[in-house]
Parts: C-alpha cells; sequence; structure tokens
C-alpha cells in the first residue's frame, strides 16, 4: 500500500508563493497583502412587515390595500401612551415587574407602552408584537375596538 501523502515539488510548493507574474495580472503589480479592503457597503436593509399574523413580506411585495393598513397601524401604536419604568417610589410597590413579551424584568429608566386594558410592555416589545396582532398578549382584549380591520 503507498503513501497518499506526496512528498512536496517545487510545483506543490509554488502554489503557496505567488509569482510576479500573479500579482501584475491583478491589478497594479503593488502586494495584495498591502492594499486597502474595499470600503464597508452596509446592505439595505428592507423592513419585514406582517399584513396579517402568519404572513411575512418585504415592503416592496405588499399590495396597496397592506400598506394602507399598515400605515394605519403604526399611527395607532404611535398614539398609545408612553412613558418610562420608574418601579415605584421605593421599589416594593406592587407593580408589573416583567414584561410578558421578553419575560425580562423591568429596570428603572426601561421606556414602556401603556395599552388601553392598563398592561404596560417594554416600547419595542409591545410595538413590534402590534404590528402583528392588535391584541393585548396578556388579556387578549383588541387595543383598538373602534378599527375593525387594523
Amino acid at each position: 500500500m503507498g503513501n497518499c501523502l506526496k512528498s512536496p515539488t517545487s510545483d506543490d510548493i509554488s502554489l503557496l508563493h505567488e509569482s510576479q507574474s500573479d500579482r501584475a495580472s491583478f491589478g497594479d503589480g503593488t502586494d495584495p497583502d498591502l492594499e486597502p479592503p474595499p470600503p464597508y457597503q452596509e446592505q439595505a436593509h428592507m423592513p419585514m412587515y406582517h399584513p396579517t399574523p402568519s404572513q411575512a413580506r418585504l415592503a416592496t411585495q405588499l399590495t396597496e390595500e397592506e400598506q394602507i393598513r399598515i400605515a394605519q397601524r403604526i399611527g395607532l401604536i404611535q398614539h398609545l401612551p408612553k412613558g418610562v419604568y420608574d418601579g415605584g417610589p421605593d421599589g416594593s410597590e406592587k407593580k408589573i415587574r416583567e414584561c410578558v413579551i421578553c419575560m425580562l424584568d423591568f429596570v428603572y429608566g426601561d421606556p414602556i407602552r401603556f395599552l388601553p386594558c392598563m398592561h404596560i410592555y417594554h416600547m419595542d416589545c409591545i410595538d413590534d408584537w402590534l404590528m402583528r396582532s392588535f391584541t393585548c398578549p396578556s388579556c387578549m382584549e383588541p387595543v383598538d375596538a373602534t378599527n375593525e380591520n387594523p
């Protein structure tokens, strides 16, 4: 049985080292290791929307009717009262201490949003939730009963 590892030859070693002709074919003949990297190009983040709770589509893929409904929903969310979590005067007040969406405790200074049913959530958590479903995650009450199909 033969050895599967070959002894290095000059051809094998040449693959590890670039020749001058290889460098010249890449551009101006300078060492590619010394060239600055290409500038960082951030990918354009296209927002994802949920026209119904079970669907997710890019903004460019929404119908005009879906765009209108989502714009209305965003407007309604922005009109819900918001505040900052303070934990009570001495921290012992019987307040809700946890956001039931992310299941993290509220920390002094956290931005929160109040729903009409008086449940509170982290603002980012509830805003994202309400873009999918316009009901309170705790009691399932509609956030805006006057809007039949948000």
